[in-house]
């Protein structure tokens, strides 16, 4: 009798990287389970009784935290997750975590110390974030306000980070490794932004603010004040440099070029998501 193929949990599994972890599984004919709060079982970060239900029968799991691995609080449920992952028989562990951020390292530890194979994926600014999350209605509006100043950053296509995660998590060859996921350049989100406007031929323009601007940005158009406040920190203290670099990753375990932020502008753009009667929403 030839055994079956075990189910991988993918959680945010309808999110920006997940949806696509989860094609990419599908057509390699792994058999899938999708881990959100509107699934069947549905799982849930903030409520440990969603978990067990979610990890029965399942081998390996793709671990993105929601809202971001960034996100003050990540490291003490993925850590309580990947105990009870690995107790559940689940033997490997994939993790989206972010690449440069202190909590997103507490993160990685918990994984490596958790007693399952283990991969990291670590990636910066995902390049769907304009598009697929609340920066899409910025771009519609013709200014994209973050509290980022200037600095360079290698904008990271969704697809490319779901195509490592998905080699993770169904070749051998990636176990124990830190993968630093990249795009094949450096842009500021003036260039960035720049490159947007030149796609939909309209007018949009990157605008730097103050954290508490943006903060303040965000509660008027009904984000929770907590969130948003976490997420200008987080934006405080990885737009500093620290990410001003790329990697060969892409390349050396896919075989190809990481997508190129030009070719996703021009894409994206075609859809219309930008166009200004769209609306969008998405997770990671």
């Amino acid at each position: 009798m030839i055994a079956a193929t075990p189910t991988t949990l993918v959680l945010a599994g309808t999110g920006k990287t997940g949806r696509r972890v989860v094609t990419g599984l599908t057509a390699r004919g792994v058999p899938v389970r999708v881990g959100s709060r509107r699934a069947e079982p549905p799982f849930d970060w903030q409520d440990e009784t969603t978990w067990a239900p979610a990890l029965r029968g399942v081998d390996r799991a793709y671990v993105a935290f929601y809202p971001d691995a960034a996100f003050p609080g990540a490291a003490h449920r993925i850590s309580a997750f990947a105990d009870l992952a690995v107790v559940s028989g689940v033997q490997r562990l994939v993790l989206l975590a972010d690449r440069g951020a202190g909590e997103a390292q507490r993160c990685e530890q918990a994984v490596r110390d958790s007693g399952a194979e283990w991969t990291i994926v670590r990636a910066g600014f995902i390049t769907q974030n304009f598009s697929e999350a609340f920066l899409a209605e910025l771009v519609r509006a013709g200014v994209v306000t973050l509290p980022a100043g200037h600095i360079a950053e290698p904008f990271t296509d969704a697809q490319d980070i779901a195509d490592i995660a998905v080699a993770a998590l169904t070749e051998d060859s990636h176990r124990g490794q830190a993968l630093d996921v990249t795009g094949p350049r450096l842009l500021t989100f003036t260039e960035a932004v720049a490159e947007i406007a030149r796609a939909t031929r309209r007018e949009v323009r990157y605008q730097p603010v103050t954290p508490a601007q943006f903060v303040s940005s965000l509660t008027d158009r009904g984000v929770p004040a907590e969130y948003a406040t976490q997420l200008a920190d987080l934006m405080v203290e990885v737009f500093d440099g620290r990410r001003a670099s790329v990697t060969d990753t892409v390349h050396r375990i896919l075989g190809r070029s990481p997508h190129d932020f030009t070719d996703y502008a021009r894409n994206t753009a075609e859809t219309g998501v930008w166009d200004t009667h769209a609306r969008s929403s998405g997770a990671s």
